[in-house]
């Protein structure tokens, strides 16, 4: 018998060596490190708005959707950058529009319209879970451009801030502070 198959002999020994597996495991669920180096970028296009009149032309272009606020992201736990715009498009539906984010990967991050401050730095990784949020969803990729519909009846005057949020850490990755566009 080899000295490895003697010590896994020992149920002490195996139990250590299950419980460390069970730990490293549990570690890997939890940490998701390789999304670290997880890349995914969508590009969704701007949501429609009314066509524009024109009586020359049957199939006539299209106006922009309404901006209704912006915003630039700053970085918070991770290298985050991008713009933040919240549009009414033609039907009164108002959508959360992020453009040419880039930030990392990671497990159960949402993208929340917030009433918090914008804190640069370590004071704001944490604060946007402390009043009101709106989850508009899970962050569809961590490049490009995307779109969140918020809900029918959404009140944008109770929010002040977008970030992007780690549901499973409490932490914010970034957020943007939003400045109402004049109507």
């Amino acid at each position: 018998m080899t000295r490895a198959q003697r010590l896994l002999a020992r149920p002490w020994a195996l139990s250590i060596l299950v419980a460390a597996l069970v730990a490293v495991a549990a570690g890997l669920y939890w940490f998701q490190p390789w999304q670290l180096v997880v890349n995914e970028t969508v590009q969704e296009d701007v949501p429609a708005a009314a066509p524009l009149p024109s009586p020359a032309s049957p199939s006539s272009p299209q106006a922009a959707p309404a901006e209704l606020a912006t915003g630039t992201l700053i970085s918070h736990e991770h290298q985050t950058t991008g713009t933040v715009r919240i549009l009414r498009a033609a039907d009164g539906s108002l959508v959360l529009r992020l453009e040419n984010l880039d930030t990392s990967s990671g497990p159960d991050v949402h993208v929340w319209l917030t009433d918090a401050p914008v804190k640069p730095g370590k004071d704001g990784w944490n604060v946007f879970d402390d009043g009101r949020y709106l989850d508009t969803g899970k962050l569809k990729g961590n490049k490009g451009n995307q779109n969140y519909p918020l809900p029918v009846g959404t009140d944008l005057s109770a929010y002040t801030s977008v970030s992007i949020w780690c549901d499973r850490f409490d932490v914010s990755f970034g957020a943007a502070e939003l400045s109402r566009q004049p109507a």
